[in-house]
């Protein structure tokens, strides 16, 4: 049964890419999303199996790669980390892929987009049922590849492949960190197991190297290199710039890499590795830090946003900085717990705006949007449900993980905790502000598009609404349902999965804060709803604040609307460096200089001018040409077999090796 969960997305992919002309679109389309519901029922019989009873399933399939004395074996592993993540990945799958077909209903590549899905979905299950680092890495540059190609999917279009080569390019960078950490793993443990690693990692706390002439810990080292391929991959501050951008690519992708896949990738790594990261506390105040900053960054740039995915595409971002910090305050639990939470609104505001681009004839600007409660009312309630659990409203999903990591930042107690604390807490007042905002100017505000779209738009149909209405239950009532077995007091759900260590109290850090903090995130989740729906439906308040927009004010405008100037200093500074290094030193010196002088191009030129020597040295005459056979052989071997020897000159042409006569009479009888 564990190995056909990832099976099914793979076989789902064998079916509508290559058995289209058997079974048609139609037919591969059905195929695909039958694999992906049959690993859907798989993974949650699982998911009772190993975390509510509480089984360890290991599987080992034997070796994979064997060097001498070491080598990587083929196994998987579904602890209670893994069948979480085997849950939230093939439960928002199975219902993009439901979505999928009647939103790509009018595109002739609909096979290719579903078989594209469906790799995604298999290099998911990869990278979270790995039992060691090998397979994972797989797992995750296959997600990577996928991400490319989804992205572009619409490959004609500029603006898509552009945001796909962006994508990926930033993710490189991630991944090459990832891989020296997991070079760094091997060099410390002699090992890639989960199992060996973990078990050994108290016994390196110790171990030490040079890097740079600077002492380093070993851990400290292992950890950070880690963690830079988590920041690539869940867009954190300083790699975050590809996530926005993935918006060319259609909606349900949004859907698929900001809800369940890519995005997460990072968080799981954390979640995975804390037996390791919690014996570097150097590595976990990083992830604090690099966390409350991004959730914060990004809140505010999702304030003055206009593009409807756009603002959702920051608000991820900005809930994945909420993850990882959560991690770095050693609170693994609720970092996932969130995660999961987080999937499922996540995954209902995308589909849901594009309920709204399909109605709207693929406009995407808020700005012409306005009206469409009376015409979109369905869609309307599903995403205002969804913005209420992103918002953290009372008894709503994101209600019981989000702020849950906002107390466990403030209980520790310390400055980074605090500082945390403070970002996270001004990040819930940007997210309930531009969410409500998101909602006023598509529905409530006064139609701004032209009359032909007006006229033509109308509600999804009911194979779009049946996704969107399974996710909205579950954004009401999965964080009631699942508070006290993930993250409760005393819970065994994660038995073995997660590792604190014994002086962290992170579970109880947050049940004895002040209850006027308590309360804050919450009063200022409101308080900023309310002012957005006071400002921008008020006549008066909407002129002065597009004055300020015009006054001494405007450069905070721009500072937020340009991102806080980071693709500015990426194109301006970091790229234009990198392109002039390029050409002026690896191309101009390097391949058009040393190489073509040295290689063929260098050759001929040389052959070419001493040609007319060369060619009065063959003259016809037999005995001149075979001197100069002889000539050069002995030079062959004096160049070439010499060197490769200890002896000096004399005793070597004493005694002559026998593979230097071997090659001289090889050559005298060829010539």
């Amino acid at each position: 049964m564990y190995i056909r969960i990832r099976l099914r997305p793979f076989l789902g992919f064998l079916g509508s890419r290559f058995g289209g002309y058997w079974i048609g679109a139609e037919g591969s389309i059905r195929w695909s999303t039958g694999c992906r519901l049959l690993a859907r029922l798989l993974s949650v019989i699982s998911f009772v199996d190993v975390g509510r009873k509480g089984n360890l399933i290991h599987i080992d399939l034997g070796p994979w790669m064997e060097s001498e004395r070491r080598g990587v074996r083929w196994g998987f592993r579904f602890d209670s980390l893994t069948v979480v993540m085997l849950v939230v990945v093939t439960r928002v799958s199975s219902l993009v892929h439901l979505y999928s077909i009647e939103y790509m209903a009018g595109d002739p590549h609909r096979p290719r987009f579903i078989s594209y899905l469906s790799r995604f979905t298999f290099f998911m299950l990869v990278l979270v049922t790995a039992d060691n680092m090998v397979q994972m890495f797989i797992g995750w540059e296959g997600v990577g590849v996928c991400s490319y190609l989804l992205i572009n999917f619409w490959y004609t279009r500029l603006q898509a492949n552009k945001a796909a080569i962006k994508a990926m390019l930033v993710n490189r960078v991630g991944d090459f960190g990832l891989a020296l950490g997991i070079r760094s793993v091997y060099q410390e443990f002699h090992s890639l197991d989960y199992a060996n690693v973990f078990a050994n990692a108290p016994y390196a706390t110790e171990s030490v190297i040079i890097f740079f002439g600077i002492e380093v810990k070993s851990l400290t080292r292992i950890s950070r290199l880690l963690f830079v391929g988590a920041v690539g991959k869940s867009a954190q501050l300083g790699l975050h710039s590809w996530l926005p951008d993935a918006m060319e690519g259609p909606t349900p992708v949004s859907a698929l890499i900001h809800a369940a896949t890519m995005v997460t990738a990072g968080v799981f790594l954390r979640a995975r590795c804390s037996p390791l990261l919690e014996y570097s506390p150097t590595a976990l105040v990083v992830m604090t830090r690099f966390g409350s900053m991004t959730a914060f960054f990004a809140g505010s740039v999702g304030l003055v946003q206009n593009d409807l995915k756009r603002v959702i595409a920051y608000s991820t971002c900005s809930q994945l900085g909420y993850m990882v910090f959560a991690c770095g305050r050693s609170a693994y639990h609720v970092g996932v717990f969130h995660l999961a939470n987080h999937a499922l609104f996540k995954a209902l505001l995308f589909l849901s705006a594009g309920s709204v681009i399909h109605a709207m004839m693929d406009e995407q600007d808020m700005r012409r949007m306005g009206g469409l409660v009376r015409i979109l009312p369905l869609t309307y309630a599903m995403i205002f449900i969804g913005s209420l659990a992103l918002i953290g409203f009372p008894f709503l999903t994101g209600f019981y993980s989000k702020d849950v990591i906002l107390e466990v930042a403030y209980g520790h107690y310390d400055f980074h905790g605090h500082v945390a604390h403070f970002l996270g807490t001004l990040a819930a007042f940007c997210t309930a502000w531009y969410s409500i905002r998101l909602l006023y100017l598509t529905f409530l505000a006064a139609p701004s598009s032209y009359r032909k779209v007006i006229e033509s738009a109308h509600d999804a149909p009911i194979r779009m609404i049946i996704p969107l209405i399974v996710l909205c239950f579950g954004s009401i009532f999965v964080g009631w349902l699942t508070k006290d077995r993930i993250i409760g007091l005393g819970t065994p759900f994660w038995g073995n999965a997660l590792f604190i260590y014994p002086d962290e109290v992170s579970g109880l850090n947050g049940e004895f804060i002040p209850h006027e903090v308590k309360r804050l995130p919450v009063v200022l989740s409101r308080l900023g709803g309310v002012l957005a729906m006071l400002v921008y439906s008020n006549v008066q308040y909407s002129t002065n604040l597009y004055q300020i927009k015009l006054t001494e004010r405007k450069p905070i405008y721009t500072f937020l609307n340009r991102k806080w100037f980071f693709d500015k200093v990426y194109n301006e500074w970091v790229t234009q460096y990198v392109r002039h290094h390029a050409y002026h030193t690896t191309y101009k010196r390097v391949d058009r200089g040393l190489i073509e002088r040295v290689g063929p191009h260098g050759i001929s030129l040389f052959l070419g001018k001493y040609s007319n020597a060369i060619v009065k040295l063959h003259n016809g005459e037999v005995s001149r040409g075979v001197t100069i056979r002889v000539l050069g052989c002995l030079v062959f071997v004096i160049l070439i077999v010499f060197p490769n020897s200890n002896r000096s000159l004399e005793n070597y042409l004493g005694d002559l090796d026998r593979r230097g006569l071997l090659i001289g009479t090889v050559l005298l009888v060829r010539f």
